[in-house]
């Protein structure tokens, strides 16, 4: 029974660890995209 906990408890920490750094991945290129645009339209 622990040991089933055990194993939820890491996947739910390893799933919020890849959701979070999915999402930083994907902050910088839509920044850059938003710069590209930003310095065509200039």
């Amino acid at each position: 029974m622990f040991r089933v906990l055990k194993y939820l408890v890491i996947l739910a920490v390893l799933g919020t660890i890849g959701l979070f750094g999915y999402s930083y991945l994907l902050e910088p290129e839509s920044g850059i995209v938003t710069e590209t645009i930003e310095i065509d339209a200039g």
